[in-house]
């Protein structure tokens, strides 16, 4: 199996799959953590909270097969929306909780300016901070699907790919080596999702 996508009971996964399926993958939904071992891509997807994704991921056995697959192996994966936010070190959700600390930084509850709402819903552009091949063939002011009440600090502005100007400016995708986040949704984002999902799978 190719590409995988990791169902933790965080949300509903098909729209991924068959967003991935769309541009060519053989991708697959598994629930089983050893099946990491042998993909090529891992999708890390979620809605929801911070606190119970790290809990699911804990308890099903996920973050040691991640660990290795990805620090060990260097197995590109892509965090989705919530999936982005986990690759934090840690989320502020109602609580302090570790994350997987796979990109320097914390996950933040938005301070919304006069006339923003939280959550943050609906389409929104995006400002690269540099040129990277997950965004290949995406024009600058390019508009992605987001919904999140949360958002990633980076700590290090090398792992900031692109902003978002709402309520101040977000990061909307980080990156690190063999590892992607982006806070929007690219398997609802259409044309342009596909191709951020295309270029991931050249990793």
């Amino acid at each position: 199996m190719e590409t995988v996508i990791i169902d933790y009971g965080m949300g509903n996964l098909l729209s991924v799959q068959r967003a991935f399926a769309k541009c060519g993958a053989k991708a697959g939904i598994i629930d089983n953590p050893m099946e990491l071992r042998n993909a090529e891509h891992i999708v890390l997807p979620g809605v929801g909270a911070f606190p119970d994704a790290m809990e699911n991921l804990a308890k099903g056995g996920w973050i040691e097969e991640l660990d290795r697959a990805v620090l060990q192996k260097q197995t590109p994966v892509l965090g989705i929306c919530l999936g982005m936010q986990l690759l934090a070190e840690k989320g502020y959700e109602g609580q302090e909780c570790r994350g997987l600390g796979y990109i320097p930084g914390e996950i933040v509850l938005f301070e919304p300016k006069e006339g923003e709402r939280i959550p943050h819903v609906g389409w929104n552009e995006i400002e690269k901070k540099k040129e990277v091949p997950l965004f290949e063939g995406i024009k600058e002011g390019t508009n992605f699907y987001f919904v999140h009440s949360y958002h990633f600090q980076a700590k290090e502005p090398e792992h900031v790919l692109c902003c978002t100007p709402y309520c101040g400016g977000f990061t909307s995708a980080v990156g690190k080596g063999c590892i992607a986040g982006t806070q929007f949704h690219p398997e609802k984002s259409q044309k342009a999702g596909f191709q951020v999902i295309r270029n991931f799978l050249k990793m």
